[in-house]
C-alpha cells in the first residue's frame, strides 16, 4: 500500500491503496463518491468518465499511480446542485431513462465542450462515440450538447 495525496473536486484527499488500483475504485470504494459508475472495466463504455485536468479518461483504467499532481473532476465536482449548463440541459432534453450511463456522458459532453466551445454534429458524434447508452437516448444526447452550447 502507498499513500497518495488526490485533489480531487477541488479538495485535498489522502488514500492509503495499492498504486495499481484504479480510479474508478479509489472514488466509489475509498472516498464514498459513487457518482461515477463501473460499466464494463475495460474502457469500453464510458460509464466511469471522469475528467483528468479537464480531459475525459476513463478511470476503470486510469491507476491511482498515474495521476501524480492533476486534478480529477467527478461528476460530482461539476456543480454544487446540478446548474452545470450541460446538467440542466440533459434534464431540459429528458435525456435520462435508467440513468445509469448518464454521468460519463455528461463528463464526456463538459470535456467536449471544454475543447470546442461549438461543436459540429459531426464533431458531438464522435467526442461521444464510446459512451454507450443500454436505452438509446443518442438522439437527445446530441440535442442537450446543442443546447449547452447556447447557455
Amino acid at each position: 500500500m502507498t499513500i497518495f495525496n488526490l485533489k480531487i473536486n477541488k479538495k485535498e484527499y489522502q488514500v492509503d491503496v495499492d498504486p495499481s488500483t484504479p480510479v474508478l475504485w479509489v472514488l466509489r470504494d475509498h472516498l464514498d463518491l459513487m457518482g461515477t459508475k463501473f460499466g464494463c472495466g475495460m474502457a469500453q463504455c464510458g460509464a466511469c468518465t471522469i475528467h483528468l485536468d479537464g480531459k475525459a479518461v476513463r478511470s476503470c483504467i486510469t491507476f491511482v499511480d498515474s495521476v501524480g499532481d492533476k486534478e480529477i473532476t467527478t461528476i460530482e465536482g461539476l456543480s454544487e446542485n446540478g446548474e452545470h449548463p450541460v446538467q440542466k440541459a440533459w434534464l431540459e432534453h429528458d435525456v435520462p431513462q435508467c440513468g445509469y450511463c448518464q454521468s460519463g456522458q455528461i463528463m464526456s459532453a463538459v470535456a467536449l465542450l471544454n475543447e470546442n466551445p461549438n461543436p459540429s454534429d459531426e464533431e458531438i458524434e464522435t467526442a461521444m462515440n464510446g459512451n454507450i447508452c443500454r436505452c438509446g437516448t443518442y438522439t437527445r444526447i446530441k440535442a442537450a450538447i446543442k443546447t449547452a452550447v447556447n447557455s
